[in-house]
């Protein structure tokens, strides 16, 4: 599900070979999405064009596992991003805020998978910074000098928990695994307007009530040269970040739990079931099935688990 938003782009086009509505600035495709506004779609075999709702309401033990609730929603959103320009600065609400403001908490960690030489991102207060000094900066226009900036490049990862202030720079593609939800309060939009003329919205209560004033210890990992990498490991999720050369096999045994893949660089053979999963594809994989699959030239794809 494509999202047009004023800092989007092409890139879907260029970088992952998706075809998009000519005239469009596309900012976001929801991959792996169970909301009422938007649905995961089978894309392919006996269960094509099965909704991802429907599926969990059909066959909760088989897709999710044991004593899952048919109707609790899929608790992971996985979304590719095209910044183009640089998004606004923003917070979504720590979980015991969030029923207080109306939203939902949404922890998320972002993959960089494409990103231009002065391309970078921003999260977590620098040490020193209070709240008080950010307000005045709102004011003075200078938030952005109060946050950390870490230039970006292609493996890079960034976790942002909830209540961590942060911004994405122009020039990044990135896949982000989240929380299922869709709560974001922008506290400051560099002055521009929306696709329709007017200034975007803007939440700086709820921005002020949510951000965590001594969260100063954001850190962007680093590719470690490893076959397998793990880049979150927190109560929502752990993604790990699984390097095969040409040839080389993964595995995934059934009934353990489900699990999500995203393919960020190269192209997976699915040897138990036929088929391919090409760079930009995600594929959510059963509790009750066992998953082979060969990479067909060096290949990199995350790995998402432990959510439920």
């Amino acid at each position: 599900m494509y999202q047009e938003r004023v800092w989007g782009g092409r890139a879907f086009e260029s970088e992952l070979g998706r075809t998009l509505l000519p005239g469009l600035v596309i900012g976001e495709s929801w991959e792996i999405v169970d909301r009422p506004e938007a649905q995961s779609v089978v894309a392919s075999g006996v269960l094509k064009g099965k909704t991802l709702r429907e599926l969990i309401e059909e066959n909760p033990a088989g897709i999710m596992g044991p004593n899952w609730d048919p109707l609790r929603r899929f608790p992971i959103l996985v979304k590719w991003l095209d910044a183009q320009e640089r998004l606004s600065l923003q917070v979504h609400p720590p979980k015991d805020i969030a029923p207080t403001l109306g939203g939902e908490p949404k922890t998320e960690a972002w993959y960089i998978a494409g990103a231009t030489k002065d391309a970078a991102v921003l999260a977590g207060l620098k040490k020193g910074a209070t709240r008080e000094k950010f307000e005045q900066a709102l004011k003075d226009n200078t938030a952005e000098n109060l946050l950390t900036r870490f230039p970006a490049q292609v493996g890079d990862c960034l976790f942002v928990p909830s209540g961590r202030i942060h911004a994405i720079d122009a020039g990044c593609l990135i896949l982000e695994v989240q929380q299922n939800s869709d709560t974001t309060y922008r506290v400051y939009d560099w002055g521009r307007v929306g696709l329709d003329g007017q200034p975007r919205a803007l939440h700086v209560e709820q921005s002020l009530k949510s951000i965590l004033w001594d969260d100063t210890d954001a850190q962007l990992q680093t590719p470690n040269g490893k076959p397998e990498q793990i880049f979150v490991d927190a109560p929502e999720f752990k993604m790990t970040c699984i390097r095969l050369k040409d040839g080389e096999s993964v595995g995934f045994s059934a009934c353990e739990q489900p699990r999500l893949i995203g393919v960020v660089d190269g192209m997976l053979e699915e040897t138990n079931e036929g088929g391919f999963l090409k760079k930009g594809d995600n594929a959510l994989l059963p509790f009750e099935n066992f998953h082979a699959f060969r990479a067909a030239g060096e290949t990199t794809l995350l790995v998402t688990e432990d959510f439920a």
